[in-house]
């Protein structure tokens, strides 16, 4: 087993997660930096972990013991034989990335590989997951990995990236269980974890390769006759029937005729108590008997098959018709979902007891009792029900279950256990909508629900078809309307466009017409046109103007007169319609809808409107308006459900928009707090995009060690999620050169500029981000023989919405006076309008008057600033510059 952690490692390990530097974790356990260092050493040794961020990582994910294995099965019987194989297994994990058991059913290769993984966790710090792809289906390995580790998606984040991030932390073991039905998936799902975490082993078990190239394949045969076989056999026998004897020759028949399969000993021995040994040797031989004119197929299939056929026609017959019904579950079932397809609840509880002594139904213990089939047993229930000619009508009772299912855990939703429930019933109730027909109350209402449990549940893409399905699933309009409506706002944070929002927009006005709900079809239409204005960089092409004019017409027509909501809603679209350009609203529209939006007790609309005012502000150069206008739009996301996709785009764009507007006005301490609660919204998580806010104002802030730790992992992320668009990623990147210079790392600095470059495709000379770090470096170096063309760059770059403009004009000014150039006061003349909207900026120049005109009053004013600010190195410059006076 892996070292555990002390409960001293564990309050240190608490601290990392929550972003704490060395020195706040000494004060607040009341112990040394050094000791803080000293236990962060040992974490790292621990975990397998290269640095404190993905220490932090994992602080958050809520596992606090090395080695964890999610999801490794639990048996209740003992581990019989099998050394050679074990120590097979162990070697190959540790030599090979890839290692899969291949075997029949049956042979025993899950118990194995569950063995197998207890025993490697200690190779393995960071843990991993165990996830069984029995009740698994296309489309959902990623799921049922992500689901097993506890992992969700945030806005704009696949799921494959989000699994990559986890595992990607340290060196992790992935075993994919059961693989053969989904083997095209599972070999491309593993492919894509091995090339993105080179930390990370994965253990497969199937009847056939997966494929992939380095795959080390290690055959798993049937128990060996003669020792293990017989062992398996006692023990088992000896579980059913404490008393029970045999004659050794009679065992060792029995194992023989069974081909030493593990399932097929196993199911034989649970008969043991009520047969006796020779009575099961006999049974056995009329079962083989009847399957002897089979032709193909493994011979220990064969002999599998005989076992169930003897041990089913043993039962009686309440017994056997469970049995074959309770076939329809993919996953683990309750009581409940039991007494669903199989009758009286009381009745089924005593049946399901019967079934498990006789190893035809396992256990599952936990919070909440589940029973399960074995694949292999499964697929033979299956066979008996259609022999039955009983699908038809157990397939419907399994659907009308998970409707009710899915409605009862959706009205659990912030319940303290509805996750774990949903994740135990999930595969079925996706297996139930798959299977189900047309139209109609029961499926439309389990798809309905089902969409709102994965977006709950932040399985962003999966919900958005959901809700896709749900409408063409609709009995009424009014119901496609409402599903579409959702689909929209899920869409708005999943890794689909706003072009899709805007159609699913139009789509719902469609319905919403269609069912005589002039409300609801004014309110889509206004948000279309919003939505294709607003959010204008989504589409391409752009919608026409003619286009949106017409919508908005349409809704205006449409829409009742004396409705505050659709009031709120047109006003908004005009105002976004009219403005000077895509993305920029018409500024006096925007203040008579956000007037409209504030009308409404919708903390979704008032948002909507202020955003409008706001981004008018910005367009008009009222920054700190607009950085004031976005603080409402943050006061008010405490009263936005985050299981609601209606409120999901507000919830995003605002904390986007409260870093952006915050950094323009220089509230470093504003940025710092939007960034950090970002990163902690579970709708948006610790992702690329997230990580390239945080790190802008710890970079401006002056902690450029944690800002540096961000960078790296903001690129790693974004290397996991294959490398999407990255000029957005500029800025951050171009204050890591920054951060690094500053702290005196060459190679750091030579590796980030490269960086740069590269995100920036050719473009890194007109950027201010990159103009404004050049001169603040110059300044930091006191390199002011260069000072000249890089002064005249800072002023050259023009991009009048970018939020560094202001922060590039007040380096180069400053620069420029530190460096005497001739025409610095005029470029501090020039610099000062645009700073007068912005706190650091403002700082800045008066610390570059102060160095121009050796002014202590002036140094005195920026220190001021800056503490305020919390821009430590800003503060220090400053310090030393007056203490040189």
């Amino acid at each position: 087993m892996a070292e555990r952690i002390s409960e001293r490692e564990a309050e240190v390990l608490a601290a990392l997660g929550a972003r704490l530097s060395n020195a706040q974790i000494a004060n607040r356990l009341h112990i040394s930096v050094r000791t803080v260092e000293s236990h962060v050493s040992s974490l790292l040794r621990k975990y397998g972990m290269a640095d404190r961020w993905a220490l932090a990582e994992l602080a958050r994910s809520g596992e606090r013991e090395p080695g964890r294995m999610a999801g490794l099965p639990v048996s209740g019987t003992t581990f019989v034989g099998r050394a050679a194989e074990r120590a097979a297994v162990l070697a190959a994990i540790e030599q090979a990335r890839l290692v899969t058991l291949l075997g029949p059913g049956g042979v025993g290769k899950t118990r194995l590989a569950a063995v197998a993984a207890e025993e490697a966790v200690a190779l393995f710090p960071s843990g991993g997951a165990f996830v069984d792809l029995v009740p698994v289906r296309d489309g959902f390995v990623a799921r049922a990995v992500a689901t097993a580790l506890g992992v969700t998606e945030g806005s704009h984040q696949p799921l494959e990236e989000a699994v990559a991030a986890r595992l990607g932390t340290g060196r992790s073991l992935l075993v994919l269980d059961n693989c053969e039905h989904v083997i095209d998936e599972a070999a491309e799902f593993a492919e894509r974890i091995l090339a993105a975490c080179p930390g990370t082993r994965v253990l497969v078990t199937s009847r056939e390769r997966l494929g992939v190239p380095s795959e080390r394949s290690v055959p798993i045969a049937p128990l060996p006759l003669g020792s293990d076989a017989e062992r398996l056999f006692h023990d088992r026998a000896l579980a059913a029937d404490p008393q029970f004897v045999a004659d050794p020759a009679v065992v060792a028949e029995l194992c023989a005729r069974l081909d030493g399969m593990p399932l097929a000993i196993e199911l034989a021995a649970a008969r043991g108590a009520s047969l006796g040994p020779t009575g099961l040797l006999t049974a056995l031989d009329d079962a083989l008997r009847l399957l002897s004119g089979v032709r193909g197929g493994d011979e220990r299939h064969r002999s599998l098959r005989a076992v169930l056929s003897w041990s089913y026609d043993l039962l009686d017959e309440e017994e056997q018709t469970l049995f074959r019904r309770l076939g329809v579950f993919v996953g683990a079932f309750d009581m409940d979902a039991a007494a669903a397809v199989g009758g009286d609840r009381a009745g089924v509880a005593d049946l399901l007891g019967r079934l498990v002594d006789k190893s035809l139904v396992v256990h599952v213990r936990g919070r909440v009792s589940r029973w399960r089939l074995l694949e292999t047993v499964r697929a033979f229930a299956l066979a008996q029900m259609t022999a039955a000619g009983e699908e038809d009508k157990t397939r419907a009772r399994h659907l009308c279950w998970a409707a009710d299912a899915a409605s009862a855990t959706e009205v659990r939703i912030g319940d303290p256990t509805w996750r774990e429930d949903f994740d135990a019933m999930a595969a079925d109730l996706r297996v139930a909508l798959a299977a189900a027909g047309g139209p109609g109350e029961v499926t439309h209402r389990l798809a309905s629900a089902l969409a709102h449990l994965t977006f709950a549940r932040r399985h962003l893409l999966e919900s958005f078809a959901h809700h896709r399905t749900a409408a063409a699933l609709a009995t009424s309009a009014a119901s496609a309307a409402r599903d579409l409506r959702a689909g929209a706002g899920c869409a708005h944070v999943s890794t689909t466009s706003d072009q899709h929002v805007f159609e699913l927009l139009l789509e719902a006005a469609e319905q919403a017409a269609r069912a005589g709900d002039d409300r609801g079809r004014a309110i889509d239409l206004a948000r279309a046109v919003e939505t294709a204005c607003r959010f204008p960089e989504a589409f391409e092409p752009g919608v026409p103007y003619e286009r949106l004019r017409g919508l908005l017409d349409e809704a205006v027509a449409a829409g009742p007169g004396d409705d505050p909501a659709v009031t709120a809603r047109l006003a908004l679209a005009r105002a976004w319609l009219a403005g000077p350009d895509r993305g920029a609203p018409d500024p006096e529209l925007a203040s008579t809808a956000l007037a409209a939006t504030r009308a409404t007790a919708d903390p979704v609309l008032i948002s909507s409107g202020l955003c409008a005012a706001g981004t008018a502000a910005l367009h008009a150069g009222r920054l700190r308006e607009a950085d004031r206008i976005t603080r409402e739009r943050l006061a008010l996301l405490p009263s936005m459900d985050r299981d609601d996709p209606y409120c999901a785009s507000e919830i995003c764009n605002t904390y986007g928009r409260a870093c952006a507007y915050a950094i323009m006005t220089g509230d470093l301490p504003g940025a710092l707090a939007a960034a950090r609660a970002g990163i902690g919204d579970d709708l948006l998580r610790d992702t690329h995009l997230t990580a390239s806010r945080l790190v802008q104002p710890l970079v401006l802030t002056g902690r450029f060690h944690d800002a540096i730790g961000h960078a790296e992992r903001m690129l790693d992320q974004w290397e996991r999620a294959g490398r999407p668009a990255p000029l957005w990623m500029l800025p951050a990147v171009s204050m890591t050169v920054l951060a690094s210079a500053m702290i005196e790392e060459a190679g750091a600095v030579a590796l980030w500029r490269a960086r740069a470059a590269e995100v920036a495709g050719g473009m890194l000379g007109t950027a201010p981000v990159a103009a404004f770090v050049d001169a603040r470096l110059a300044l930091h170096d006191e390199r002011y023989d260069t000072a000249e063309p890089l002064v005249r760059r800072a002023f050259a770059v023009d991009a009048s919405l970018d939020k560094y403009l202001v922060y590039a004009r007040a380096a180069g000014a400053e620069l420029a006076a530190a460096a005497r150039l001739p025409d610095a006061p005029d470029l501090l003349a020039a610099a000062t309008p645009l700073a007068e909207e912005n706190t650091w900026a403002a700082a800045c120049l008066a610390r570059a008057r102060g160095r121009l005109h050796n002014d202590r009053t002036e140094l005195a004013r920026a220190l001021t600033a800056f503490e305020n600010l919390d821009a430590q190195a800003e503060r220090d410059h400053t310090q030393a510059l007056l203490a040189r006076l």
